[in-house]
């Protein structure tokens, strides 16, 4: 764990990760003059894996959590940008950022890996860029939709790349992962992934097994992406992949997550955020409130209580009167040790609560292989296990509120609505989730500026400044291809 540490240090020094994505400055999405070209296979894996994490936590983390009611910015006297990003003020201005980061940062670096292993006989190395390309993009077709995909990263050769349709990207996708689990699956590599990766950092003779199952269980993801657009195509796919007896996650120990450390810029974007901008986001009512009803022992984990040593939790409302008054982000979220945020918690972003939530869904819905309520149980015990949740709590919970019943959707409001609690502070896909299904129930604020939940954001205004191919949307109302929900 030590010398892990320490290369995580090394790696955020090396790279100069330095401040919150939201402070970074934006440039055209091929051609970043910060971004790796030359350096060393192993430092531009450092570059890559560091940045995949830093994005999972900043600024679309903090849309998508707002949008789902698990933060709130009724917080500070002074209207700050998660207050109106709450109420659905989102414009393309404030992605200048994030798109500048997945394009020019994290998708050059990946391609810069790829091009590199090809070129010098180093498979393990580009197997692994290719499973990260693959899950960035997954991240960015689930924001915006149609994005630049066949013609991106070509540097000066293409500086107004298409866009592509999000359809034919997912497809391509699965490509990517195939190619990514067979070329890490090589038997021979002239070098191989180490700690300098701090995405399942260490030996690759053991790490790979780990890049394989994230690699299958991400395609278990966008497979479920397809329920409302296409449930026999979900259902055909998920049950071959299933069948077909592929490694999957099996542990929490599986989580595709990003490690940080208590050191200075080594903390992680959550916890940076929050100790710059104190203040500026408090726990939303919705979690809370369903959390509470349930009594819910991850409460502790996630939340401050409100007030101090009550036992109590409370959320805000967007539109209430601004106050501290409210439970704020805690340990889960952003490490705590000695009466003090440490910001050592990992950035989560594919766990193994939500592969069994995935596979209790397939149950359910599609008679898929397995019991939808051995998966249940096990998503609910895997997320509480994560968080730090006791046995005998765990117990007591799932006694409570951990049997499926009633009708179908009724069982999948059970299912979706856990999955939601549990993938507190992953990005995006609680949001995915509530576009597919419906489910938590989730209404705009009173003090919204649109009638509507938001279904995808508008594309960054650097896009349209700089791309004409970038037609920007009309509404947050347009929706990604596999949102058909009515």
């Amino acid at each position: 764990m030590k010398k892990f540490k320490y290369s995580v240090i090394i790696a955020f020094l090396t790279i100069g990760i330095l401040t919150t994505s939201s402070c970074k400055k934006f440039f055209d999405i091929n051609s970043d003059p910060d971004a790796i070209l030359t350096a060393p296979i192993e430092q531009q894996l450092s570059s890559l894996t560091v940045n995949m994490g830093f994005f999972a936590g900043s600024d679309v983390n903090r849309y998508t959590s707002l949008i789902m009611q698990q933060f709130s910015g009724q917080s500070s006297g002074t209207q700050n940008n998660t207050q109106l990003f709450e109420k659905y003020l989102i414009q393309g201005s404030d992605e200048n950022n994030a798109w500048s980061s997945m394009y020019a940062t994290i998708l050059n670096d990946a391609e810069n890996i790829i091009k590199n292993a090809n070129e010098t006989g180093n498979p393990h190395y580009s197997g692994v860029a290719k499973i990260i390309k693959a899950y960035a993009y997954q991240v960015t077709v689930d924001v915006w939709g149609d994005v630049p995909f066949s013609e991106t990263q070509k540097l000066t050769e293409n500086t107004q790349p298409k866009y592509d349709s999000a359809e034919s990207i997912y497809t391509e996708l699965i490509k990517l992962l195939d190619q990514g689990i067979a070329e890490v699956s090589a038997t021979t590599s002239n070098k191989s992934p180490g700690t300098n990766s701090t995405i399942y950092p260490g030996a690759f003779s053991t790490t790979k097994a780990n890049w394989i199952k994230f690699a299958n269980t991400l395609k278990l993801r966008i497979y479920l992406h397809y329920s409302e657009k296409n449930p026999a195509f979900a259902k055909t796919q998920i049950d071959q992949l299933i069948n077909s007896g592929v490694p999957l996650f099996a542990s929490n120990a599986d989580n595709f997550q990003m490690a940080f450390v208590n050191q200075a810029a080594s903390r992680n974007p959550i916890d940076q955020h929050e100790t710059a901008r104190a203040g500026y986001l408090v726990a939303n009512d919705k979690i809370v409130t369903l959390m509470n009803n349930k009594l819910d022992p991850r409460r502790p984990f996630y939340f401050t209580q409100f007030p101090a040593g009550s036992g109590l939790y409370k959320g805000a409302i967007s539109g209430d009167a601004a106050s501290q008054n409210y439970s704020k982000l805690h340990a889960y979220l952003r490490g705590f040790a000695n009466n003090a945020y440490t910001g050592d918690a990992p950035i989560r972003m594919l766990t193994f609560a939500e592969y069994n939530f995935i596979r209790a869904e397939a149950a359910l819905r599609f008679n898929s292989p397995g019991v939808a309520q051995t998966f249940f149980t096990a998503g609910i015990t895997a997320s509480m296990t994560d968080a730090g949740v006791s046995t005998a709590n765990i117990a007591t919970y799932l006694a409570a509120n951990g049997t499926l019943i009633g009708t179908t959707d009724q069982q999948l409001s059970q299912i979706i609505t856990e999955k939601y609690i549990a993938s507190y502070g992953v990005i995006v896909e609680s949001w995915t989730d509530w576009r597919r299904t419906g489910y938590p129930a989730i209404a705009p604020p009173a003090n919204a500026v649109v009638p509507y939940v938001p279904r995808s954001l508008y594309y960054p205004q650097s896009e349209i400044d700089l791309n004409p191919n970038a037609k920007q949307k009309p509404g947050l109302n347009v929706r990604v291809f596999w949102d058909t929900r009515q």
